[in-house]
C-alpha cells in the first residue's frame, strides 16, 4: 500500500510490520547499500520519513536502515524504516534494541579508528 511517491522515493506499509505504522522508504534508483546511492538520490528520504513519522500519530520511533547480510540487511535494494514506538505498548510492539558497548576498545584505539575515517572524508 503506497502512502506517499515522491521524485526519488516511494513509501509504503511493511508488509511485516513490527509496529502499527511501520512503513518503509525507498529509493527508486537501484543500490545495495546506502553508500551505493548517489547523492541526488538521498534528497527527498529524510524529508519523507519525518512525514511519515508525523502522520503515523506516534510521538517516538525509530528510523532504520541496514547494509549488508552481517548488518541484518536481507532485500538488496537500500531502504528506510520508519516503526512508531508508543510508549504505552513499551517492548511489546516496535523495535527493541540492546547497545552493547565495546568497552574493551580504549581511548587511543577510538582515536586511531577517528584519524582512519577523517582522512576519509
Amino acid at each position: 500500500m503506497k502512502l506517499l511517491e515522491t521524485e526519488t522515493v516511494f513509501a509504503f506499509m511493511d508488509i511485516g510490520p513490527i509496529a502499527r505504522g511501520h512503513c518503509l522508504v525507498i529509493p527508486k534508483h537501484h543500490a545495495a547499500k546506502l553508500t551505493d546511492l548517489p547523492d541526488d538520490q538521498t534528497k527527498d528520504i529524510i524529508p519523507t520519513l519525518s512525514k511519515l513519522a508525523a502522520a503515523s500519530g506516534a510521538e517516538n520511533y525509530n528510523i532504520l536502515q541496514n547494509n549488508g547480510r552481517p548488518a541484518h540487511q536481507v532485500v538488496d535494494h537500500v531502504h528506510f524504516h520508519m516503526i512508531p514506538k508508543y510508549a504505552e505498548k513499551g517492548d511489546e510492539e516496535g523495535l527493541v534494541i540492546g547497545w552493547p558497548t565495546q568497552k574493551d576498545l580504549s581511548k587511543d584505539e577510538i582515536t586511531k579508528i577517528f584519524e582512519q575515517m577523517k582522512s576519509k572524508l
